[in-house]
């Protein structure tokens, strides 16, 4: 069962949301960039720059959020982001290496 905040346990995680979810480009880029960074990196949901209204961003976050694919924490009156890297690696060996190799593809 989903934490108060929306997270689903280790568990939980299921493949139908998690690919739901990478659908979207800007989500996948949002996930690339935490999974390009170092680990425990955790960033506001302005800092990626989406472009899109903030009602917009919010939805990319709480799908994110929902599919156990991010793990948000309120600081103070924002939002912080970060990757479940070792979450995802455990249900879906391998996924964020191809997620991080559409990124190095695109800058070819």
């Amino acid at each position: 069962m989903p934490d108060d905040e929306g997270h689903p346990a280790v568990e939980e995680i299921e493949l139908g949301p998690v690919l739901a979810a990478l659908a979207d480009p800007l989500r996948r880029r949002v996930v690339r960039e935490l999974a390009l960074a170092p680990d425990g990196t955790a960033r506001t949901c302005s800092s990626f720059a989406l472009p899109v209204s903030k009602a917009t961003v919010t939805h990319h976050f709480r799908t994110l959020r929902e599919a156990g694919l991010i793990q948000q924490v309120d600081r103070g009156n924002s939002r912080m982001a970060s990757l479940r890297r070792a979450d995802i690696e455990r249900r879906f060996p391998g996924l964020l290496g191809i997620v991080t190799a559409e990124a190095e593809d695109s800058v070819r």
